[in-house]
């Protein structure tokens, strides 16, 4: 299905030549962290490239208000301000960074079977897990984590008490927490999604995609979680007591690609979505109405959306690919 709007004309479009990891906007400019342990902050002739992990790659990386925290396969992690000023965070001593998580000025990562957290005051706190992790969650009040791993997944006060765990058979990847804190969802290896609701860790289980679910992202009022790995992107109704549990999820944007990527706008229900050909458009949950913002790309190379980010206003959105391309798209104004 092709959009019948479109912004193509409206994007700043760069070639970064190195595959792009995640992107974020600091300070209102636009920072891609490339998979050669740099930062491009900025488009065209006012870019700027960051050396932040030299001689190493970026693997993940999470924003945190005006910073933009990443983990290394060099065992480090660094946060870059939005001054470009660099700060090493933590350093694993070349283990690989497997995932990290920021909020509030605290930064939690993990490496091998161990995840750390950094609280905003600098006091360092470190668990033990059952297995390596992929995903890490702050909940969106007070100084707690959700660690995904194999066989379920920990909740952490790193401050206070005994971590809880929440079981469920296989491997647990990325994990995130409801914008009120009442549900998480988990990414499996089985191409599947895992859901606990947290005030009696109720299950939920969202199946059915023909590929894994490595993107999520909330609507801001919490009632929707849009997700990657179909070809569509599959929303999930949360705003009952039961989160998605006898509700059909909503499919946007159905093309003969697979989602790679997606992105809520931060104030209004239009959801961003990449694909596997490269293709960026925006789909608006209320009407269904869509707006092409790229073209399907043309060459055989890896040019699957890797990453997506709106501005704090909603007003631009971001985009890379893992052949290097990316852009800015400017929204119109009403």
């Amino acid at each position: 299905m092709t959009p019948s709007a479109t912004l193509t004309d409206q994007v700043v479009a760069l070639g970064l030549g190195e595959p792009v990891a995640f992107a974020a906007f600091l300070d209102g400019t636009a920072v891609f962290a490339l998979a050669d342990g740099t930062l491009q902050f900025g488009d065209g002739a006012e870019g700027r490239r960051i050396p932040v992990h030299a001689d190493a790659a970026i693997l993940v990386a999470a924003q945190d208000s005006d910073r933009l925290v990443t983990g290394g396969d060099d065992g480090r992690v660094v946060a870059t301000g939005a001054n470009g000023g660099v700060e090493v965070i933590g350093d694993e001593k070349g283990k690989w960074i497997d995932a990290v998580a920021a909020c509030g000025g605290a930064v939690a990562w993990t490496a091998g079977k161990t995840a750390r957290a950094r609280s905003a005051k600098g006091e360092l706190k470190s668990l033990d897990l059952p297995s390596s992790s992929r995903g890490l969650a702050f909940f969106p009040k007070g100084y707690r984590l959700a660690i995904a791993h194999y066989g379920g997944a920990t909740l952490w006060f790193p401050n206070a008490g005994n971590p809880e765990t929440l079981a469920w058979a296989g491997s647990h990847l990325d994990a995130t927490i409801s914008p009120d804190g009442r549900f998480l969802v988990t990414s499996m290896q089985e191409n599947a999604l895992h859901g606990w609701r947290l005030a009696d860790a109720k299950h939920m289980r969202m199946a059915g995609y023909p590929g894994k679910t490595r993107s999520l992202s909330w609507s801001q009022d919490g009632k929707w979680l849009a997700t990657s790995g179909a070809d569509a992107c599959i929303v999930w109704p949360f705003s009952g007591k039961d989160g998605p549990m006898g509700q059909a999820p909503r499919e946007c944007g159905v093309r003969s690609a697979i989602v790679t990527c997606v992105a809520f706008h931060p104030a209004a229900l239009v959801v961003a979505m990449g694909y596997d050909d490269g293709l960026v458009m925006l789909t608006r949950l209320t009407d269904g109405s869509e707006i092409l913002v790229r073209h399907p790309a043309q060459d055989r190379g890896s040019v699957r959306i890797s990453a997506l980010a709106w501005d704090a206003k909603g007003a631009r959105l971001a985009f890379g690919a893992e052949n290097g391309d990316a852009g800015v798209v400017t929204m119109p104004k009403r």
